[in-house]
């Protein structure tokens, strides 16, 4: 497998690989790194190279994640990341190039779409739906039928009413309480949460 991105993030997701004995790892950067312990970080194969490993792209911004997503899309396989400690819904399903942290739980009919982080021991009820390049951060809680759009980020410790809304590209802060529906391109703080600008595209 490799993992694209030397960073901190990328640190937890090599350490899933490890927990679920992933037999080969690489670390790809386009920056010259030092190593991570003892995995070298390697420049990325020139395209149009074909590269026949997996990939992880571990990058936590959601919009840097879909542009490197969008510029391998051609010439790799995205795999995916979870956790032995997480529990995945038999009746979720769970997109390439996700990765699931440690202590996660991802209940019934549960849709992750693309490229999204559930980052540790967040809580995904039933019939939520998550599109493409979104975080779930730290300890933050769906309730059921929650739909998050491409690209958001909700705050560690954020949580929220079953059945809301919540638009694409949005940031939702740390321990916000989202009781009511959130537009596109929205920052949202608070409990109740309430929007403080939305950032037009």
């Amino acid at each position: 497998m490799i993992v694209y991105g030397a960073s901190g993030h990328g640190k937890v997701i090599i350490e899933i690989l490890e927990n679920i004995l992933t037999p080969h790892i690489e670390i790809w950067d386009d920056a010259v790194k030092p190593p991570v312990w003892e995995y070298e970080v390697k420049p990325p194969l020139p395209a149009p190279q074909p590269i026949a490993d997996e990939m992880i792209i571990s990058i936590g911004v959601n919009a840097t994640r879909k542009k490197v997503a969008d510029r391998f899309c051609e010439r790799v396989t995205f795999g995916k990341a979870i956790h032995s400690t997480a529990f995945i819904s038999k009746r979720a399903t769970i997109g390439e190039g996700t990765v699931v942290m440690a202590n996660v739980t991802v209940n019934a009919d549960v849709k992750v779409g693309r490229h999204c982080i559930l980052n540790t021991s967040c809580s995904i009820d039933h019939d939520c739906v998550l599109g493409d390049y979104v975080h779930i951060s730290p300890g933050a809680a769906l309730s059921g039928d929650v739909h998050v759009g491409e690209g958001t980020h909700i705050g560690t410790g954020a949580s929220t009413i079953q059945g809301v809304r919540i638009g694409k590209w949005c940031n939702i802060g740390v321990g916000a309480v989202v009781v009511k529906d959130i537009p596109d391109y929205a920052t949202a703080v608070g409990n109740p949460a309430r929007v403080i600008k939305i950032k037009q595209p």
